[in-house]
This record gives structure tokens, C-alpha cells and sequence, in this order.
């Protein structure tokens, strides 16, 4: 299947120079190339890609005002190239699958790539099996029942304790006690009462190990454990913050508010 792309950037050399190296990816189709973040935004919204390469210093909109203007459709991947080493924290912290700089090389752009191709996978496989269970809800409720007997003799297999390598030690993290989650790029911030330690996995990696049934996403790049929650605090324009057994907050975004409903009875 391909990868349908848009390349962004003001400089026409900077796009025909990461043009001529993914073509050594077949899957890779280019739909369309952006000068601008305007251009981008409007390109993003009309054709909805797979994937963006963005630069951010641009003109006008930089890279990072192109992912807030597309955040109220199903955004793409993106990736950013750069030539600015310290903007990488922000892209991470934009949730982006990887960080180039210019001029990107061949290796970092197929690793990249891959990265690309396991995260529409995953997506894909996501999205299979929710139109299955819409069509045996359909044809067959019964069938249902059969799922989610599967899904509970399936919930041992959820991880009790993980290891975390940090700082040249590898720690062994109880589960229980993990309050929550931030992604930055392909780490993890993994959060308990008293402690902080970074773990090298992306953020869909950890929740295949993670319980669903206690972690659950309440942000784009935030997990928390509702098991840990003591106090859920209403914020503006349908957003909330959720208090957690250290005193830690986090706040839940508009696109997550069923979690909070677990809480209202």
C-alpha cells in the first residue's frame, strides 16, 4: 500500500533534494509539495496524506502553527526537517515519528520511513477490527459475547513490571505504581509517585503492554492510571484536569473526555 506524502518547505532545493532520496522508497507518493505553512494547511485538509515531511522555520506559519492548523481533522503523520538542532524537544513534543536534519541522510530517512510504515499498520489494523465488530454487531450480536470473553482471558498478558533502562541502570518499575505517561518522539516519560525514568518505546508500543482496563489515554501524548486519579477538575472549552494521587495534574483534552465519564456516575 502506498504512502500517500506531502513535502513542505520554503526551499525548492531542500524538496527536490528529499524527492530524488525518496525514491528509493516505492511505497513512498508524493501528492503534492507546499511552500509555505498556508499552503500546507490547505493541501493537509483538501487531500488528507498519510504522511508530511515539514520543515519549521518557514515564513508566516512555521512548521508547528501547520500541526496546530490541521488538529481539528484526523492529523497525518509527520516528520519535521530541519536544519535547527534546537527545535527537536518541540517536535517531539508535537508527537512527530522522527526529527531530520538537513541534509537528511539516507539511513536516519529509511529508518524514519519504517517508523512511518509500523505506525499506518498498527492504525490499520485498528480500524479493521472496529468495522468488524461494527458488522457482528450487525449480523451477529452474539458473536460479541464470544470477543469479549476472548478479551478477558487475554488480560493476564498485560505486563506487571517493566524494565527501564535509564541512566545506565535498569530499573524495575511496578506497574501499579505508574500515575501516567508522556510521550516525547519514540521516549517515554513514564511517571510514578516519586520517581521520573525515560523509556526508548513509542507511545503505542507501551499501551499494547499496559492494561487497557487502567491505562487509557486522556491526550495525544499522555497516558495516565485511572487507578490513580483522586480528583477530576473542569477546565475551559470542554477540557478538564485530572488530579493524581501525588498531586500531579494532567489534563485531559476535548477528544478524550469519555475517559472522564468513567468517573461520573
Amino acid at each position: 500500500m502506498t504512502i500517500r506524502t506531502i513535502l513542505v518547505d520554503d526551499e525548492k532545493l531542500a524538496i527536490q533534494g528529499l524527492q530524488l532520496r525518496l525514491e528509493a522508497h516505492p511505497d513512498i507518493e508524493v501528492i503534492e509539495t507546499c511552500a509555505n505553512g498556508r499552503e500546507a494547511i490547505r493541501a493537509i485538509k483538501t487531500l488528507k496524506p498519510d504522511l508530511v515531511f515539514l520543515d519549521i522555520q518557514m515564513p508566516g506559519f512555521d512548521g508547528f502553527s501547520v500541526v496546530k492548523g490541521v488538529m481539528e481533522i484526523e492529523p497525518p503523520l509527520f516528520v519535521f526537517v530541519t536544519a535547527y538542532q534546537e527545535h527537536a524537544i518541540r517536535a517531539f513534543e508535537a508527537n512527530a515519528v522522527n526529527y531530520l536534519m538537513k541534509p537528511v541522510d539516507e539511513a536516519k530517512l529509511a529508518d524514519t520511513i519504517e517508523r512511518v510504515r509500523q505506525r499506518l499498520a498498527e492504525k490499520r489494523s485498528a480500524e479493521e477490527a472496529e468495522k468488524l465488530k461494527d458488522v457482528l454487531a450487525e449480523v451477529s450480536p452474539e458473536s460479541l459475547d464470544d470477543i469479549s470473553i476472548g478479551e478477558e482471558e487475554t488480560a493476564s498478558r498485560y505486563e506487571k513490571m517493566i524494565n527501564v533502562k535509564d541512566r545506565g541502570q535498569i530499573f524495575r518499575v511496578d506497574v501499579d505504581s505508574i500515575e501516567h505517561i508522556e510521550a516525547a518522539g519514540d521516549y517515554m516519560c513514564i511517571y510514578t509517585g516519586d520517581n521520573s525514568l525515560i523509556l526508548r518505546e513509542t507511545m503505542k508500543d507501551l499501551e499494547r503492554r499496559l492494561d487497557p482496563k487502567n491505562f487509557q489515554r486522556v491526550h495525544r501524548s499522555t497516558i495516565v492510571n485511572l487507578d490513580q486519579v483522586r480528583q477530576v477538575r473542569p477546565h475551559t472549552n470542554g477540557e478538564c484536569f485530572l488530579v493524581l494521587e501525588s498531586g500531579a495534574e494532567v489534563k485531559v483534552s476535548r477528544s478524550y473526555r469519555d475517559v472522564v465519564a468513567r468517573f461520573v456516575h
